[in-house]
């Protein structure tokens, strides 16, 4: 796994989150917290999961993202089904 793919997965996590749930972008940061720090509920991270599966053509299992709570760890999710 490169850098250059983890940004752009943070990239494609930044922009469903402007464009899915209107969270400035200046508050994405890995560290973010989706549920305290971006306001996100369980609804919304299902909506992101689904938005990530269109994006990726991947299946997201909803126990592999129980354990998302940051920014970081959406990338991390994302890139590790990339592999």
């Amino acid at each position: 796994m490169t850098d250059v793919n983890r940004e752009q997965v943070l990239e494609q996590v930044t922009t469903a989150l402007v464009e899915l749930f209107e969270i400035d972008e200046a508050d994405i940061t890995l560290d973010a917290q989706l549920y305290t720090d971006l306001d996100l509920d369980s609804i919304d991270a299902v909506d992101l999961v689904v938005h990530l599966q269109k994006v990726t053509g991947k299946k997201i299992k909803p126990e592999e993202f129980k354990e998302v709570r940051t920014v970081e760890d959406v990338v991390n999710s994302v890139a590790a089904l990339l592999k």
